[in-house]
């Protein structure tokens, strides 16, 4: 299957940002799920755990290039998640 019936047709992008993906992969109800889902105080408390594991996480000199991926990876996850939830509040 193509990664465009899967949803992550924005990986095959030239830019692969977050922005991207809500403009075209996902759908404006899963926006409003997204929306809903991390619109209570425990959402907002789990989202910005999430930003701080990841986004915020500062890797040492020493790290090595797997763990660097990895961590950009969750970084980019989460940014994911944070640019639908915004597409979603904005719709509503």
């Amino acid at each position: 299957m193509p990664a465009s019936e899967h949803g992550w047709a924005w990986l095959d992008g030239a830019t692969g940002t977050p922005a991207d993906a809500t403009a075209g992969a996902a759908d404006l109800g899963l926006a409003r799920a997204f929306a809903r889902c991390f619109g209570s105080a425990d959402g907002d408390r789990a989202i910005r755990h999430l930003r701080a594991v990841t986004t915020e996480r500062v890797l040492g000199a020493g790290a090595s290039d797997a763990l660097l991926r990895h961590t950009e990876g969750q970084r980019q996850l989460v940014a994911y998640i944070a640019a639908l939830v915004a597409r979603g509040r904005s719709a509503e």
